[in-house]
């Protein structure tokens, strides 16, 4: 069995234990989908991604991205701690402060300032509303009532749905615990 090295990167804060958690693998080259699978469902995080050799010739990094259950093509946190993690063991850009990577979703430039990364978000794969089926099955899982939903829309950089419900904030933030298929917001939030 090959050994890979892996990171857990806290995103959004200096502080260990305090920001949202990513496993990043950094050499995940001969790694196949149901391996990174696997390990994703055994560290009990939200993500974990594998850092690639890029296909693409502007690309620094290739990035997979997986979360329990399946692959997204692309999301926010996991792509700042990917891109934390490979310069921190030594990734070089190749356009100065701009990192590219390129993942599911296509090429996405991270910009580096002032010892902090932001991205900019690749274009949707797919927008508009949910269909149907996708709604029931998110209105079953969630435990609300059809009449509960107002909005609805795809989400695909995060690989999922957005349910706007006019259910309580309590019992949304405890639908959205629940599941990572979708996210659930209210459209009025508690003081």
């Amino acid at each position: 069995m090959t050994r890979h090295a892996f990171k857990q990167v806290d995103v959004f804060t200096p502080v260990p234990y305090l920001g949202n958690p990513v496993a990043v693998v950094l050499d995940a080259a001969g790694m196949d989908a149901a391996t990174m699978q696997r390990f994703t469902d055994w560290t009990n995080l939200s993500e974990a991604t594998f850092v690639l050799p890029p296909v693409h010739p502007e690309a620094d990094y290739r990035l997979r991205i997986f979360c329990p259950g399946r692959e997204l093509p692309f999301a926010g946190h996991p792509t700042l701690g990917s891109c934390h993690a490979w310069l921190e063991t030594g990734g070089r850009p190749k356009r100065g402060d701009v990192i590219v990577q390129e993942c599911a979703a296509g090429l996405v430039p991270v910009r580096r300032e002032n010892g902090r990364l932001a991205f900019q978000a690749p274009p949707r794969l797919r927008s508009g509303p949910l269909d149907d089926a996708d709604v029931d099955r998110i209105v079953r899982g969630l435990g609300l009532r059809q009449a509960d939903v107002v909005a609805h829309a795809c989400n695909p950089t995060a690989g999922g749905s957005t349910v706007r419900s006019s259910a309580s904030w309590r019992r949304t933030r405890q639908a959205v615990s629940a599941t990572s298929r979708c996210a659930l917001s209210s459209p009025a939030r508690p003081g």
